[in-house]
């Protein structure tokens, strides 16, 4: 099974669960083919079926609570009961029991694929060897988010920024929709997913080499 099957399955499957809305379907598929970064985002089904084929080696892992969807951009910040401003994983959407390992690599793969788009300056391999101690650490703590005012000041202020403005955000959003439906004008869609598909497994295989 492709990519395009997988999708058409996928949403053959979600459309029974839930009303889809059509356009926003279209708007979706849209900015996945934009980057090789938004592919991934917009694919955890597709991830989710190859993690176990392709890397078998990692199933025997411990299972946890795992986030599952786990990339560089699910991270952010919110006020707690108490008001105050904390840091950490803010999308739990796809979480179920997993091997911790499958946390790692993918939020290895989103890094690499970071990097690719300019996001990310840390080479590969150390950027996973952080990703490995962080986890290490968090464990050792429980997984507590950061409550930015008493742990981090450094991160607080920086997320107090954006905070002022998550305008640019969303402006950066449509510009890489815009962007890639102006340079898509010559290709089809199914071109693009192909090409966004290749970018996305190198960096598996290569998030996963680092990380073994």
């Amino acid at each position: 099974m492709n990519i395009l099957q997988a999708t058409k399955k996928y949403e053959q499957w979600l459309a029974k669960h839930i009303t889809i809305v059509r356009a926003d379907l279209a708007h979706k598929h849209e900015l996945m083919a934009t980057s090789s970064f938004a592919f991934m985002r917009g694919t955890f089904y597709r991830w989710a079926m190859l993690f176990a084929e392709l890397l078998p080696e990692l199933l025997s892992a411990p299972e946890v609570l795992g986030v599952g969807d786990l990339h560089v951009e699910n991270y952010g910040s919110w006020r707690d009961a108490e008001g105050r401003l904390v840091w950490g994983v803010n999308d739990f959407d796809e979480a179920c029991y997993l091997p911790f390992t499958n946390d790692l690599v993918r939020l290895a793969t989103s890094a690499a694929l970071a990097q690719e788009r300019g996001d990310i300056s840390i080479p590969l391999k150390q950027t996973c060897q952080i990703i490995v101690d962080a986890y290490r650490e968090t464990l050792e703590r429980q997984g507590k988010a950061f409550v930015l005012a008493e742990k981090n000041r450094t991160l607080g202020a920086m997320a107090r920024q954006r905070l002022k403005d998550p305008r640019q955000f969303f402006k950066r959003l449509d510009r890489e929709a815009k962007s890639h439906r102006q340079g898509a004008s010559r290709r089809s869609g199914a071109a693009c997913g192909q090409s966004a598909w290749s970018c996305y497994q190198a960096c598996f295989f290569s998030a996963a080499g680092w990380c073994r």
